[in-house]
């Protein structure tokens, strides 16, 4: 392969960032459509003290973040059942308080085999081949789930009354959708860490959106600007000598502002 992509380490990065971008377009444009980008961006958060105690406890650290996320979905919804916190507001809190019991243990309780800024920005250079393949897994389930719930999906987004007319059990589905999307946040941790998780499967999507006209073309298209921005990303922190996720971010994020000032203009 061309340089810098010669190097095994680099390979696997590069395999990563394509099913990086695969969970983009099965569960990115998902996340766009049912407002759930805040909620992504929590879940990814909210797992940074479990990533902190994984190690000294001798846990996977994959494992010990989807408890976190667990334990912060449960918080935002037990908050928003009071029904005297807004979900946003409950989703605020409850993130704040995660990121800031992470920042206290990494810092004065557990010391923690990995770096705080690697657990909180990723190393897609420093994976294993068990990311990679849990992330193909959790691809591989997406996609599943994509095809025997896009329907209910689809209803629950655009039309929630109409579904619930019609006997679509939405709940079931939205449990399983926010369970999904919790995994794919997971596993891109060890890729793009706690803080970029929207980088990867919200900022592609939201950037398509602008101009997708159909449900497909969104997800189609997200996934191959996903694609193309991962390899990019790769290559410039590469070349710059600087993390993967951030120049991955700071790409996205550039791309997104020129699209929207593009469809401004037109």
């Amino acid at each position: 392969m061309p340089e810098p992509f010669d190097a095994p380490f680099m390979q696997r990065a590069l395999v990563e960032s394509l099913l990086l971008a695969g969970l983009a377009g099965v569960l990115g444009s998902w996340i766009v459509l049912r407002r759930l980008a805040f909620y992504t961006h929590g879940v990814g958060t909210a797992s940074f003290p479990g990533l902190v105690v994984a190690g000294p406890a001798g846990v996977a650290p994959q494992l010990a973040a989807l408890g976190a996320a667990l334990l912060y979905a449960g918080g935002v919804e037990g908050l928003r059942r009071t029904r005297r916190v807004a979900q946003d507001a409950a989703t605020g809190l409850v993130l704040v308080g995660a990121l800031a019991l992470g920042v206290v243990l990494a810092s004065d309780v557990f010391e923690t085999s990995a770096g705080v800024d690697r657990l909180l920005f990723g190393s897609l250079i420093g994976l294993s081949d068990r990311d990679v393949w849990l992330t193909a897994g959790v691809l591989v389930a997406a996609a599943g789930l994509e095809v025997g719930l896009r329907r209910s999906w689809l209803a629950q987004g655009f039309d929630p009354a109409t579904a619930r007319a019609l006997g679509i059990r939405a709940h079931v589905g939205d449990a399983l959708l926010l369970a999904a999307v919790a995994a794919a946040a997971v596993v891109a941790l060890d890729a793009v860490g706690a803080l970029l998780v929207t980088a990867v499967l919200v900022i592609p999507a939201a950037t398509v959106r602008l101009v997708a006209g159909s449900v497909g073309a969104l997800q189609a298209g997200t996934a191959a600007l996903a694609a193309v921005e991962g390899v990019a990303g790769l290559w410039l922190a590469y070349e710059l000598n600087v993390g993967p996720g951030p120049a991955t971010a700071v790409l996205g994020g550039a791309v997104f502002a020129v699209v929207a000032a593009a469809r401004r203009l037109a």
